[in-house]
């Protein structure tokens, strides 16, 4: 059965404002196109697939989870199911499902998918567990495939400054991804961390909170508002 041309409209809205990062209002659209659309149309793929883009983006990861997992399952578009796995990787990492993310990054690996993107999932993952060496060496893979991408540089930048690998170079890659990025709080939170492990509290308190003012996820908050207490000698 096909999508009729009012549902695929809907649709085709539905993307527009994901691609606008409108993702609240997408979802919307995206659940009401869910709910009228018959299991086996055309298209229900496509409606699954940005159901568990927009409740990720919210962290709304256990909704995510599902959508996601239903895309890899029957979806045959090989760089769908790609970005999907990749997807669930990340909510594993964040979710500290480890085993998890290893599975769904190990697939990847097997069929010889490389990307910035893989790559910077398996160094947070790295990170995650503490194997902060092999983050480095996996921030620095992404980075050879691009040396623009801001989030292997704020990934990178944050390791070597928190663990005192090279204090210096982390600094400087946190302001990297800063200027490219100057609105998101995540970078934010590196710089201002960053700069306190160089020793520059008043630098690092300006960057902090300015962090926290647009951080939007709670977890993101918690963890910008526990850098800021050690930083004002809290803790």
């Amino acid at each position: 059965m096909m999508m009729t041309e009012t549902l695929t409209e809907t649709l085709q809205e539905g993307i527009r404002l994901f691609n606008l990062k409108r993702w609240d209002m997408a979802l919307r659209i995206f659940q009401q196109l869910h709910s009228n659309t018959p299991e086996d149309a055309q298209g229900t793929n496509e409606v699954a697939y940005y159901l568990g883009l927009c409740y990720t983006k919210l962290g709304r990861f256990d909704d995510a989870l599902l959508y996601l997992e239903q895309v890899v399952n029957a979806e045959s578009n090989i760089m769908r199911v790609y970005q999907c796995r990749l997807t669930l990787a990340y909510i594993y990492v964040i979710t500290e499902r480890a085993n998890m993310a290893e599975f769904e990054l190990n697939r990847l690996s097997e069929i010889g998918f490389e990307s910035v993107q893989l790559y910077t999932v398996l160094a947070y993952s790295a990170c995650s567990g503490r194997q902060y060496q092999k983050a480095v060496e996996l921030y620095a893979k992404a980075l050879q495939l691009d040396n623009n991408n801001t989030t292997a540089m704020n990934g990178l930048g944050y390791i070597l400054a928190d663990t005192a690998m090279n204090v210096e170079q982390g600094l400087v890659l946190c302001k990297k991804a800063v200027d490219r990025n100057p609105d998101n709080a995540a970078y934010l939170d590196s710089l201002g961390w960053a700069y306190f492990k160089k020793g520059d509290a008043a630098e690092a308190r300006n960057w902090l909170r300015r962090a926290l003012g647009i951080a939007s996820l709670a977890s993101q908050q918690k963890e910008i508002r526990n850098h800021i207490r050690i930083v004002a000698g809290e803790t």
